[in-house]
């Protein structure tokens, strides 16, 4: 991940609907788009979930009640050889693979499969063992903290720093804040948390985003974000729980160009006249000017002088100072000023 550059996450997650196929084609338009990374999320059914957890509340409203959130899920998995293959083809298409592991058997494969950036869900941010079986990889970690109380947050900043303490190099632990409400308000992103997490512990923050359009994550990247998450699908007419909170190849194309349209804006933080401005400056600014003749020799009176356009000569702010000064040489009104103009009287 660049210190400099927003790092964006294409969030393919389950809307592959467990066809490698599709998965490419998200790649794809991942690519296209001009994303950072593609993220897929790699489980095993039987160890996230009970046979008979009951689906959340948006998965019922887009899926029916026909089936358990196992079942749902165990839809959904991709095999090891498929994410090898997908791992493969990110690498061919010039594209950062992540994928979120939800047992530590998933974290081990994905860790030797040769994933560089470990991405922690919101759902695992109070699982200590898995925390901690992930930190002592020793690689970069997103922590997403949908649903999350700040002192729950520290106490995950916590477990992943006791990982990692015994580093002589400490990976860069980047802080997502999140609503995990699927799709999520505009009026419950609360983007402040972000900034108010990275005042609380002094790391990178980002968001991760659930709102149906492209404007919250776009102001994110204005606020400081840098890493920005967002599902996207193929069609978001397609069977699934995720695809209609996800936005569409279009949609992703344009916050991401958005996104690096903001970053150029936020430029370096000093407070400065551009190069293209210089010449401005001459034309919009004033100058002192002599409101008429002065012959040399002759003392510059207060009456004498007034600002005008162009800013290449005097600046108004000593108009004080040429008070009682002399003229070195005759001058015509209208005479914009120079200090060579004048001498102590």
């Amino acid at each position: 991940m660049s210190k400099t550059r927003v790092f964006i996450i294409a969030e393919a997650g389950v809307n592959h609907n467990g066809d490698i196929s599709i998965a490419k084609k998200l790649i794809d338009t991942a690519v296209k788009a001009g994303a950072d990374a593609v993220k897929f999320q790699t489980f095993k059914a039987e160890k996230l979930v009970v046979q008979a957890a009951p689906k959340a509340k948006y998965q019922i409203e887009n899926m029916g009640t026909d089936e358990s959130q196992f079942e749902m899920l165990k839809k959904l998995e991709l095999s090891s050889s498929a994410f090898k293959e997908l791992f493969a083809y990110c690498e061919e298409k010039n594209i950062i693979f992540i994928s979120t592991p939800f047992d530590e058997e998933s974290a081990d494969f994905l860790d030797d499969l040769g994933m560089e950036i470990f991405k922690i869900p919101s759902g695992e941010i109070t699982n200590k063992p898995l925390i901690q079986h992930i930190a002592a990889k020793s690689k970069p970690i997103l922590l997403s903290t949908g649903m999350s109380y700040l002192g729950e947050v520290e106490k995950a900043v916590i477990w992943i720093n006791e990982s990692w303490d015994r580093l002589d190099k400490k990976p860069v632990l980047t802080l997502l804040h999140c609503v995990s409400n699927y799709p999520a308000s505009e009026e419950d992103s609360n983007l402040l948390a972000m900034m108010t997490m990275e005042a609380a512990f002094g790391l990178p923050v980002g968001y991760s985003d659930h709102t149906l359009g492209v404007e919250i994550p776009i102001a994110a990247v204005a606020m400081g974000a840098k890493v920005i998450e967002k599902h996207f699908t193929l069609d978001r007419d397609l069977e699934g729980p995720d695809h209609k909170a996800s936005i569409e190849s279009d949609e992703l194309r344009a916050m991401i160009s958005a996104i690096r349209n903001v970053e150029k804006a936020l430029g370096d933080g000093i407070k400065k006249p551009i190069k293209n401005e210089a010449e401005l400056r001459k034309i919009a600014r004033r100058s002192l000017v002599l409101v008429r003749d002065v012959k040399a020799g002759e003392t510059i009176a207060a009456n004498d002088v007034t600002t005008k356009r162009p800013g290449t000569g005097i600046q108004p702010e000593f108009l004080d100072l040429i008070i009682g000064m002399q003229a070195k040489k005759n001058m015509n009104a209208e005479s914009v000023l120079k200090w060579e103009d004048l001498k102590d009287a």
